[in-house]
């Protein structure tokens, strides 16, 4: 018997398939290519049945991590890299294709701390905090050993941090965090600098920058990039700070794409964390990248299903 482990994310779906001993056996990813709606609906269940339909393969269970909001009363998603995805009925669509098939559901935030306490760095911790950061910023939260997800299941979308003033309107669709220190938030900074910036020679050139891109011009010392990181180290300081003083957490976590070549930087945070932190639970707290990389929440989707069975 198998989990069967779903990640969708803003830009791919990540499917994996685990033994109920917790070993990924098998794993492969589909980009979404500008789908929306129930085209991306459509894909998910696609790859569900390269699964069921492979005799070698005998599903005991789907587990799902979403971008956005999993709303667990009703089984539909707000996914706001999705268009078309403002209270999609995810659960209802995959059980069309097996009504008998047990499928659990939660935020990709929530199923990277799942995945770090069941393989992870959160394993015998009761309180700790996963940032992730890739296309937006969550934050999965374990406090006293149990999920926190509010009391509408948003809990962790720190994303809308405030983190500077005065209010801007271009803040309204992500949060002032995310605007400026998750993937495409690196892109909108390292513009906006260029852009004030006199007689900019460097390596940032051009409508098409990536994140990619800042980083390789970061190693190179460019000038733009090195800006870039040193706002983003603040912002990242500033956030898991306020998670501290307020949750006094064992350990704060980062992962999601960008940690990754981020973990670079993850000294640099925490001493910017220590500025502005309730002092005595900066001193308790532990700042560690996620051992599970890119698939925390993929392993953290196949542990929600086999916890739930």
């Amino acid at each position: 018997m198998s989990i069967l482990a779903i990640d969708l994310g803003g830009t791919k779906i990540a499917t994996g398939l685990f033994s109920l001993s917790g070993e990924l056996i098998l794993k492969s990813s589909v980009l979404l290519e500008n789908r929306s709606g129930h085209e991306v609906g459509f894909l998910i269940k696609e790859q569900i049945k390269k699964y069921q339909h492979n005799p070698e393969i005998s599903l005991d269970a789907i587990g799902i991590s979403v971008p956005g909001i999993s709303r667990s009363k009703t089984g539909t998603v707000w996914a706001p890299n999705i268009q078309g995805w403002e209270d999609y009925p995810l659960i209802e669509e995959i059980k069309t294709l097996d009504r008998n098939m047990l499928v659990r559901m939660d935020s990709d935030r929530a199923c990277c701390i799942l995945g770090e306490v069941w393989q992870g760095n959160a394993k015998e911790v009761n309180n700790a905090i996963f940032i992730t950061v890739g296309t937006g910023i969550g934050a999965g939260i374990l406090l006293n050993g149990e999920i926190m997800r509010g009391a509408y299941d948003i809990a962790g979308a720190i994303g809308w941090m405030a983190l500077q003033k005065p209010f801007e309107s271009k803040y309204i669709s992500c949060g002032n965090f995310e605007y400026y220190a998750s993937g495409e938030g690196l892109v909108r900074l390292a513009k906006e600098i260029i852009s004030v910036s006199k007689d900019y020679q460097g390596l940032l050139t051009g409508e098409n920058i990536s994140g990619h891109d800042i980083f390789s011009a970061y190693n190179l010392q460019d000038p733009v990039a090195e800006k870039v990181f040193s706002e983003c180290i603040v912002y990242w300081g500033m956030a898991a700070a306020n998670l501290i003083s307020i949750l006094n957490p064992e350990k704060i976590i980062f992962g999601g794409g960008l940690f990754g070549p981020a973990v670079q930087f993850i000294n640099k945070i925490k001493s910017e964390a220590a500025k502005w932190a309730q002092p005595i639970s900066m001193t308790q707290v532990s700042f560690e990248s996620s051992a599970l990389g890119i698939d925390a929440a993929l392993y953290g989707a196949a542990y929600l299903a086999m916890k739930n069975k």
